[in-house]
């Protein structure tokens, strides 16, 4: 089975779009997402729509719920928080059901994948896995072989297999390990340095994850943030990937 795991899209429809295409042209079966579709964009409502048709399981990340005010936005930068106000008076009462309807953490235990925003312990606190010993507390409790995680926006895969180690080239081979955390990067606002749309292919047959980046419209993505009112710092930064 080929699943594409897809996260951090934060309302950018232009990059969800381009993504989503390139996701039917490598013939995944399923659709997986790692959460935060809503924040610091201008198109949550139809980022929202798009997901709920094509996915087949996903969790919230902080901005969905933060857009929904199930959780303190007063720790948000201020850039942030100004989003997700703006956020909360453009969803749909059908978008807030959806958004107040997912899970902090999901386990496809037939297929060995779990889902979760940013760390497996203590999941509503949203932590960054930063550290090998971040890595470490979430092998220890994680039921599944594999673990699907975002909130960094920067892909990287954490191996063990009796160590613990990082790879962030384009493709990684799960054949010699035994537990595996894979950021997927970000659809919508990519922060590695590289501006282009990010997700994951996991080819369970090949034991291979396939980190995907695409080219996509950056001016008109960016153009609608600033047509929104929203801030022109989360404009600028699509651009430079930060």
């Amino acid at each position: 089975m080929l699943y594409a795991v897809l996260g951090d899209i934060h309302s950018n429809f232009e990059a969800l779009d381009t993504v989503l295409k390139d996701i039917e042209k490598e013939g995944a079966g399923r659709v997986l997402s790692v959460g935060d579709v809503v924040g610091y964009a201008a198109e949550p409502s139809g980022c929202l729509a798009a997901v709920r048709n094509v996915t087949d399981a996903i969790v919230a990340g902080n901005h969905d719920y933060a857009a929904i005010g199930k959780m303190d936005v007063s720790y948000f930068n201020p850039h942030a928080k100004e989003a997700v106000l703006w956020t909360r008076e453009h969803l749909s009462k059908e978008d807030k059901v959806f958004l107040s309807s997912l899970p902090l953490v999901r386990e496809l235990e037939e297929e060995g994948i779990t889902l979760v925003h940013g760390t497996l312990y203590e999941p509503e606190q949203f932590y960054y896995l930063q550290t090998y010993e971040d890595a470490e507390r979430c092998f220890a409790i994680l039921r599944t072989r594999i673990c699907f995680i975002g909130h960094s926006h920067v892909p990287v895969a954490i191996l063990k297999n009796g160590k613990i180690r990082a790879e962030t080239k384009g493709e990684v081979d799960l054949k010699n390990t035994e537990l595996a955390i894979v950021n997927v990067g970000s659809v919508g606002q990519p922060r590695d340095g590289n501006p282009w749309a990010c997700y994951a292919l996991y080819d369970t047959e090949e034991e291979l994850i396939r980190f995907r980046r695409l080219e996509y419209d950056i001016e008109s993505a960016s153009r609608k943030i600033i047509e929104a009112g929203l801030p022109e710092f989360e404009a600028e930064r699509l651009k430079l990937g930060v």
